[in-house]
């Protein structure tokens, strides 16, 4: 009885327990619910936003993607119709033009009748006058055109003599001119035994006893470097310098380059001279590559072939008539520009022009064309517009001018040889030419002053009113050309002007 009486109590509160956390959970689990049912709530919620953003957004998306089509598709429409006014428009004046051509074609059709009517009228005309002039003068028609040939024939000996004496004349007036031109230039394009002072160039060295390892056993050295770069070493007696002989510059670098590298190096034999020749001779070729790519983007000219650009870099190593071909050719495509820009021309085509004109005096062989010729070849092998070409090769009128670049590049080429300094001259000599012009011209009677302009290529002569008349001054002009023929030497040609004036001064007081 007592173990039930403390049984029974301690059954109940475990009961009791059980239903107290059995009522506990049911509360809990009855408050999560509630909570996740509010949660879910909340993110359908959000979700439902999102997806009303998403929506609004995809639909102003369409909207803006179907507003840029209309507008795509208006601007479309507008050019179909402007297209289609612009067609109806060529159509009509197409047939208006036709309507003209065909009433030009009958009109002309109608004069054709006419002038065939008027030249049958003229056929019986001039038969009807053949037949009587044969009747006044006894001959037939073809005895007086026998006649008339024979005495054709004489006039026209008559003036092909006297042509043919006028050209003979002129031919020795400018015969030795010609003669000086074509000798200057054969000079600076072929090697002679008389070199001037521009083919050599002078190698330092520290001592003489370089000499003797340049020189090598028995000479093998110096000729093994003479074969491997083609040019001439002369070794003397000049104290620490060693001779480079050679008309093309291009060779005498290579052989410079290649000494200094080999003094420097030290090993000096036929297969190590070889080996840096080469190298000299590749690091030559870079370097006129590169020469030809800067000069060409100074100057802004671009699409050139690569081999017109190794030919202007090669420029660097060549001169004409003591000026550097490179600087002169640089020089001629700035005032080509110049002049095409004064006179509204494509100032970039003037430019390249001036830059190529001398570019066939550089070729790798050198055929017998006078270097215009040449360079206009090279210019249309390599794919250079006609003007362009044209240019190159009428700048020394070896071509007829048939474009507006031709004469601009003449006249720049001679601006830039002209200039004093340009060219080899020294100033002294320069000067001692205008004076000695001058006082040529100032010796005649009448002449009161004279000026020698243009770098001496004009020479002005003021004369009095008084003292020579409008007559005179020709033949003073005349007389003055001549004795500077006679006794001046000079590059290119001198024109004489003679200005005679009248002045009538009067003072009002």
């Amino acid at each position: 009885m007592d173990i039930l009486f403390y049984v029974i109590p301690f059954l109940a509160g475990v009961l009791l327990t059980w239903v107290i956390l059995t009522l506990v959970a049911k509360a809990k689990v009855k408050r999560q619910m509630e909570e996740a049912a509010k949660e879910a709530d909340v993110i359908k919620k959000n979700k439902l936003l999102e997806v009303k953003e998403k929506e609004l957004h995809m639909k102003a998306e369409f909207e803006k993607e179907v507003s840029a089509r209309n507008a795509k598709l208006q601007s479309a429409e507008a050019k179909m119709k402007q297209r289609e006014m612009t067609i109806n428009q060529r159509m009509e004046e197409i047939q208006r033009k036709k309507s003209e051509a065909d009433a030009v074609k009958a009109n002309l059709e109608t004069q054709l009748e006419v002038v065939e009517r008027r030249q049958q009228d003229l056929e019986k005309l001039h038969k009807q006058e053949v037949e009587r002039l044969e009747a006044l003068s006894g001959l037939s028609a073809d005895e007086v055109k026998e006649k008339l040939v024979e005495a054709l024939k004489d006039e026209a000996q008559t003036n092909a003599q006297s042509y043919i004496n006028e050209m003979m004349e002129e031919a020795k007036m400018t015969a030795n001119k010609e003669a000086k031109k074509i000798v200057i230039q054969s000079i600076q394009r072929v090697a002679t035994e008389t070199a001037i002072e521009n083919a050599i160039t002078v190698f330092h060295i520290e001592s003489d006893e370089i000499k003797g390892r340049i020189i090598g056993r028995e000479g093998r050295n110096i000729r093994a470097l003479e074969a491997a770069t083609g040019v001439e070493i002369v070794v003397d007696d000049t104290p620490e310098a060693i001779v480079l002989s050679g008309f093309d510059p291009v060779r005498r670098e290579v052989a410079r380059m290649a000494l200094h590298q080999l003094v420097s190096d030290g090993r000096i034999h036929p297969a190590r001279i070889e080996e840096v020749v080469a190298k000299v001779r590749k690091q030559i070729e870079e370097e006129i590559i590169e020469t030809g790519k800067r000069t060409t983007i100074d100057l802004g000219i671009h699409g050139l072939h690569p081999e017109l650009i190794r030919l202007v870099g090669k420029m660097k190593y060549r001169s004409s008539y003591g000026q550097n071909l490179l600087q002169h050719a640089r020089e001629t495509a700035n005032l080509c520009a110049i002049m095409a820009a004064e006179l509204g021309l494509n100032v970039k085509k003037a430019k390249r022009a001036g830059l190529l004109h001398d570019i066939g005096k550089v070729p790798d062989d050198e055929p017998e064309l006078p270097h215009a010729l040449l360079g206009m070849k090279l210019a249309e092998k390599y794919k250079e517009k006609p003007d362009i070409c044209n240019a190159i090769g009428a700048h020394h009128d070896e071509v007829e001018m048939t474009t507006l670049l031709a004469p601009i590049v003449q006249v720049c080429d001679a601006i830039s040889g002209a200039r004093p300094g340009a060219r080899r001259e020294i100033v002294e000599a320069y000067i001692k030419r205008l004076n000695d012009l001058e006082q040529l011209a100032a010796s005649y009677p009448g002449v009161l002053k004279t000026y020698a302009i243009q770098a001496g290529r004009e020479l002005r002569v003021i004369v009095g009113a008084d003292k020579v008349n409008d007559v005179e001054t020709e033949k003073l002009s005349t007389d003055i050309a001549r004795k500077i023929q006679d006794e001046m030497t000079y590059p290119g040609q001198v024109k004489i002007t003679v200005i005679r004036e009248t002045r009538s001064v009067s003072f009002a007081k």
